[in-house]
């Protein structure tokens, strides 16, 4: 079942991608406190992800902060050291935590699972956005296949 408003974050382990290294995280602790934009994509370097998802919440990081947000990341179904290339080639420094579900365990949890097995890209994430304070959903949006408007971060600053 898919994740709603008013649900808790599940407990999950996840890797985040850093300059040191893949360093494990909690969603617990990710989520606990505070609020958190999360945005989930199908795969890092993939072309809508790369060219207007993730540059979008980069972009907009200034203003969701303005907003209240405490914390802004991204997640896909790829290892911590994809999720660091991409960050790396997309010039991410601070502004957007890059996480890492490589075995697709938060995707599942989540319910949004997305199988591209027959793309050749296997079990992966949809493309969505969520909004969680105190670790409780208060905002998510998941994007039709092949669409990318509720997700992008235009929509989440107007959902704030």
């Amino acid at each position: 079942m898919t994740i709603k408003v008013g649900d808790q974050i599940p407990e999950v382990r996840l890797m985040q991608a850093t300059a040191e290294g893949p360093k494990e995280v909690s969603t617990t602790d990710l989520f606990g406190g505070g609020t958190v934009v999360l945005f989930g994509v199908p795969g890092a370097f993939t072309p809508t992800c790369s060219a207007k998802h993730l540059p979008g919440f980069v972009q907009h990081a200034e203003a969701l902060k303005a907003k209240g947000v405490d914390s802004i990341a991204c997640m896909s179904v790829n290892d911590a050291f994809v999720m660091r290339a991409w960050a790396k080639d997309q010039g991410i420094t601070e502004e957007v935590v890059m996480l890492a579900d490589g075995s697709a365990a938060f995707t599942k949890a989540l319910g949004l699972e997305l199988d591209l097995t027959a793309r050749g890209l296997g079990l992966r994430c949809q493309r969505f956005a969520l909004i969680a304070k105190g670790g409780k959903v208060t905002h998510i949006a998941v994007e039709a296949p092949g669409a990318f408007e509720v997700s992008k971060a235009e929509a989440v600053l107007a959902a704030l």
